[in-house]
C-alpha cells in the first residue's frame, strides 16, 4: 500500500534513485534538473529540509511498503492561506491512479495540516496525464501558465 509522508532526511536515498530512474521519463514532459541537481543531490535535499522547516514549503513522497519512493508531491510558495502544487511519479507506477491518490492526500494535508484555502497548479498542454489528474482531483482551469502550459486553481473552503 502506498502511504504520503512528510520529506525527512531518511528519504534521500530513495528519493534520489527515484530521480536518477525517472529522469529520461520525467525530461518528456518537463525541463530537466540538469546534472548539478543529482551530482550535489546531498546537500539539495539538506537544504529542501531547510526550507520545509520554515513552512514556505511542504515536500511529500509517496512510498510504497519497502520504502521506495513511487512519486514527489511538494507545496510550494505558502502564503497566505495559498500554495502551489507539483507532482511527478515514477514511470513504473504510472496507470495505477497513485497520482490522483498523492493529489488527493496532499490536499487533505493542505486542508487540515497546513491550513491552506486555495491550491494552485500548472501542467503542459500537451502532458494529458497531468491534465487529467488536475480535472479529477477537483482542479479548475484558469487560464495560461508561466511556463505556456495551463493554470488550474483548486479552492479547499475554509480549515
Amino acid at each position: 500500500m502506498a502511504e504520503i509522508q512528510r520529506l525527512r532526511d531518511d528519504h534521500a536515498e530513495a528519493l534520489l534513485a527515484f530521480e536518477v530512474t525517472n529522469r529520461e521519463f520525467f525530461a518528456r514532459t518537463i525541463p530537466d534538473r540538469g546534472d548539478d541537481y543529482f551530482t550535489d543531490f546531498s546537500r539539495r535535499h539538506t537544504a529542501l529540509l531547510a526550507e520545509q522547516s520554515t513552512g514556505t514549503c511542504q515536500f511529500h513522497v509517496l512510498v510504497d511498503e519497502d520504502g521506495a519512493v513511487l512519486g514527489r508531491f511538494n507545496l510550494f510558495d505558502v502564503a497566505e492561506g495559498s500554495a502551489e502544487l507539483g507532482y511527478r511519479v515514477a514511470e513504473h507506477a504510472t496507470g495505477r491512479g497513485l497520482a490522483k491518490l498523492g493529489v488527493r492526500r496532499v490536499i487533505d494535508l493542505a486542508r487540515h495540516d497546513y491550513g491552506l484555502t486555495r491550491l494552485t497548479a500548472g501542467a503542459g498542454r500537451d502532458n494529458t496525464a497531468s491534465l487529467a489528474v488536475l480535472r479529477a482531483t477537483g482542479f479548475v482551469a484558469v487560464g495560461p501558465s508561466e511556463r505556456g502550459g495551463i493554470r488550474h486553481v483548486r479552492d479547499l473552503g475554509a480549515p
